[in-house]
């Protein structure tokens, strides 16, 4: 495993990390998450990223009992906090976030997370609060740094001119071959304010591994035929995206790699990204992803695959 430092911050992630949307304690079973985390630290991964709307609280809860033997400076740990835990529980209010990130280390078992992010902008909050109440967290020492998922550029400007408050030092968008839109403004702002990406869905929720087929059924063990991970895949599931897909394959067999090892070597190839987040229902799954940080992969290869995919994707 190879690593990167986070932003602005004085943490060391692994390129690869392992996430939990819709996977851990939602559909894949306990003993599985056991597994894949325990593979996980095998290859050297040492940043789990979750959230406390996965599975409302399931998938912190079983995050949490996986990694209770484990040292607690053995890895590097993200949560979130946004989306409704409850009729009443939701945003980015002082209460909330004080509420909220308490929830979260009794779930995870811990006494501070390395890394707390909005989930998305709160624009029922003032942006003043909401960064006031972060910096409260950190300097109570429940959280180390803070960070934010998909905030549109003026968002983010407006975070970094809060006076006396602590800095993000993360972004969490969505970025692949197939969702570039980061690289027109985010990614900029965020190398001028030392934040660094967090990539989700860096294989757009599977496309990307080449496992789907234009006018075929979705493999029966595949995210896509689960009904608890694979009801957010319709748009990716389209068949202008999946024949352009088929056609990268030649491309990643002539890097020497597969076609997932492929797409995340892509993503990878950014400076500005930290580490890309994988989802896990199997543990071989993660010895596959982790060899992508070990590709050399001719620039060349990329330009055709980005032709190939250009209008193919969603913006």
């Amino acid at each position: 495993m190879k690593y990167r430092k986070l932003g602005a911050s004085d943490l060391e992630v692994s390129e690869i990390s392992l996430g939990s949307w819709l996977t851990f304690g939602v559909g894949v079973e306990a003993d599985r998450t056991r597994a894949c985390v325990d593979r996980a630290f095998s290859l050297g991964i040492n940043f789990i990223d979750t959230a406390n709307v996965y599975g409302r609280g399931a998938a912190e809860t079983v995050l949490g009992e996986a990694m209770s033997a484990r040292p607690r400076d053995s890895y590097v740990l993200a949560t979130k906090v946004f989306f409704p835990m409850s009729d009443t529980d939701k945003g980015l209010s002082r209460a909330q976030i004080h509420k909220q990130i308490d929830a979260s280390l009794r779930r995870l078992r811990v006494d501070h997370v390395d890394l707390y992010q909005c989930h998305r902008y709160d624009p029922a909050t003032p942006l003043a609060e909401t960064m006031e109440a972060l910096s409260e967290v950190v300097r109570a020492g429940k959280a180390r740094y803070i960070g934010f998922s998909e905030w549109s550029p003026d968002q983010i400007e407006a975070a970094l001119a809060v006076p006396g408050v602590e800095r993000f030092v993360s972004s969490q968008p969505q970025y692949s071959m197939l969702h570039r839109r980061p690289e027109e403004k985010v990614i900029p702002l965020c190398v001028a304010n030392g934040v660094s990406q967090i990539v989700w869905s860096p294989l757009a929720q599977g496309v990307l591994s080449g496992k789907y087929a234009p006018g075929s059924k979705p493999p029966a063990d595949s995210r896509a035929a689960s009904d608890t991970m694979g009801g957010m895949m319709g748009n990716w599931l389209r068949d202008d995206i999946l024949q352009a897909v088929r056609k990268l394959k030649p491309l990643a067999e002539e890097a020497g790699c597969s076609l997932s090892q492929f797409a995340l070597a892509w993503v990878l190839r950014e400076p500005n990204v930290a580490s890309a987040i994988v989802g896990a229902s199997r543990p071989e799954q993660l010895d596959e992803n982790a060899a992508a940080v070990d590709l050399t992969v001719d620039p060349a290869l990329f330009e055709r695959a980005e032709q190939i995919l250009a209008g193919a994707g969603r913006s």
